[in-house]
């Protein structure tokens, strides 16, 4: 017996439903088409703005023929057949039908200008949506040979793009955005090897406590496991109070921090902290690197889900997008801090000479005054 299907056996999604700016996109191409003298009061937008092939080849058409005599354009559908044809050379499946449908769906030509501003919004927030997805794959991509360098490339990337947004669209007094956090993803760093970082780091710091005063440019905040975030805290606090440093001395400040709940025995945080290995630059770089990228991932993602949320206007991503980027701003410039060159010693001054004194000349000496006897004649025989 043959199977009959119902609606539960279909595999087809459903097609969503058009997003505002597809009407806005209509009512503006329908606009030029009734009255194409209205091109120049929309600067602000190219073909790209639009966010259907179709779309962006009638706009493009309009860009490059010249606009009718309006007398002549109202009696014959000439100039219309001239935007056809030439719209059909990037969208073969423009028919004339659909160049009176944008007729009829237009409001008001006179409201051009409202449409384009509408698109215009809405080509930005794609824009900003792609450089967030941009910042979030480049941080998580294992691959780089310099993840730190090409993640921050994104970054100003998406910078720029905020920027150009803001110029757009100025600010004005509003509220922050009120889209929630994003939903927690898999970490975009090996869990494993981070733990196993921070555990040498802190190792190696407490056999070299002297060190530790000169990485000011980590934080406990990068670490990933709670327990060596407070054994951070704790090494530093240490160092900066000129305390002994060694494993007793850290564990004893561990018990006043709390640090030595159900699951942390002592014996753990000794063993924790006597296996030095390497040095703890290196370590503290690594840890530092990871939480750079980490916070890129969170920042670009950050940023998607504002794009995400249709209720944010465009004066809203703006702000939240650089309150974001500032996040990601500090890290960066604690990372600059951590992997600059050391500062050259500067030369040691050449000691200072004294000029010579001119020797003086001795006064003359208490006495007669010399006399000159004069020279003895000759006595001739």
């Amino acid at each position: 017996m043959a199977h009959t299907p119902d609606h539960e056996d279909d595999d087809l999604d459903p097609t969503p439903p058009p997003q505002p700016v597809y009407y806005a996109e209509q009512a503006l191409l329908g606009a030029l088409l009734l009255e194409p003298q209205r091109l120049g009061d929309v600067p602000g937008i190219g073909p790209d703005a639009f966010s259907t092939a179709a779309h962006a080849a009638l706009f493009a058409a309009f860009r490059s023929l010249p606009a009718p005599d309006p007398a002549q354009h109202a009696q014959n559908t000439k100039w219309l057949n001239l935007v056809l044809t030439t719209a059909r050379e990037q969208a073969r499946g423009l028919t004339a039908s659909y160049l009176h449908t944008l007729i009829q769906v237009c409001p008001w030509p006179r409201h051009a200008p409202a449409y384009a501003r509408m698109i215009e919004a809405e080509h930005a927030r794609r824009r900003l949506r792609a450089g967030g997805q941009r910042l979030a794959q480049t941080a998580r991509d294992t691959s780089l040979p310099h993840p730190v360098a090409t993640t921050q490339a994104a970054a100003d990337s998406l910078a720029s793009v905020v920027d150009d947004l803001a110029a757009r669209f100025p600010s004005h007094a509003g509220s922050l955005p009120r889209t929630p956090q994003p939903a927690p993803t898999t970490a975009p760093y090996d869990v494993e090897e981070a733990v196993d970082e921070e555990r040498l780091l802190l190792g190696t710091a407490t056999a070299h406590p002297t060190e530790v005063e000169q990485m000011r440019w980590l934080t406990p905040d990068d670490f990933t496991h709670p327990l060596h975030t407070g054994l951070w805290y704790c090494l530093t606090a240490l160092t900066r109070r000129r305390a002994p440093v060694d494993p007793v001395t850290v564990l004893w400040e561990a018990q006043h921090r709390g640090l030595l709940t159900t699951g942390v025995e002592p014996t753990d945080v000794l063993d924790l902290l006597g296996k030095p290995a390497g040095c703890p630059q290196h370590w503290g770089e690594q840890i530092l690197q990871r939480a750079v990228l980490a916070t890129a991932h969170h920042v670009g993602r950050r940023i998607e889900a504002f794009t995400d949320d249709p209720a944010t206007t465009p004066y809203q991503l703006v702000i939240g997008s650089r309150r974001a980027l500032a996040d990601l701003s500090a890290v960066r410039t604690r990372w600059q801090h951590a992997t600059a060159p050391a500062p050259a010693p500067a030369p040691a001054p050449a000691p200072a000479t004294k000029p010579a004194r001119p020797r003086a000349t001795p006064p003359p000496r208490a006495g007669p005054p010399p006399t000159t006897s004069p020279p003895a004649a000759r006595i001739s025989r």
